[in-house]
This record gives structure tokens, sequence and C-alpha cells, in this order.
């Protein structure tokens, strides 16, 4: 029982020393600033401005580390999925589009 402790207390150290990227708080700022509310995780605009945040963290870990591939197909897949609500957003109101594109500052 006493080596499961240690093992336990050296993986929280190590969780504690990396810190996490994404938090609660930062979640739900991202959530209150490009959805309808804090708690709006459903919104395309929420998922996209999220997507964006991961995306941006990711990229700039891959600069540090060129072979982690599995982060690599992560970040593709994170790609792909903002791309497709960005697509769904077209379709259904342009408005809504050009304006997360502008706000988050999408396309260069």
């Amino acid at each position: 029982m006493h080596a499961d402790n240690k093992a336990l207390s050296i993986h929280k150290n190590h969780l504690n020393n990396i810190g996490m990227y994404l938090t609660k708080e930062i979640k739900e700022e991202i959530f209150a600033k490009h959805g309808k509310g804090k708690n709006d995780s459903g919104t395309a605009e929420a998922q996209i401005a999220l997507f964006t945040h991961r995306i941006t963290h990711l990229t700039e870990h891959l600069k540090k580390n060129r072979k982690d591939y599995n982060t690599e197909r992560s970040l593709v897949k994170l790609v792909g999925k903002r791309r497709d609500l960005l697509d769904y957003l077209i379709k259904k109101d342009i408005l809504r589009y050009r304006a997360i594109i502008k706000e988050l500052d999408l396309r260069k």
C-alpha cells in the first residue's frame, strides 16, 4: 500500500510541474467570450474557439518536439474537426462564420 501512495504522489507532482494548459476556468472564459454563456459548450463558435486554443497549444508543443507523431496526428484531426465546423457555419449562417473568422484571426 505504501508503494501505491508513493507512485500516486510522484504522478501528482509530475502533473503539477507540467501544469494543465486547458483548465476549467479557461474553458469557461472561452465559452463566455465566444458562446452564449460560460456553460455554453455546444454552439459552433464556442467549439471552434476551443479547438483553436488547443491547436495553438499543440502547435507550440510540436515546435519543441518535432518527432512527437502522436501529437501531430491529433493536431491534424483537430484541424479537420475545426474545418468541418467552419464549413457547417458557412452553410448555416455566413455572418456568424465571418464574425468568428475575424474574432479568432484564422485567415492570414
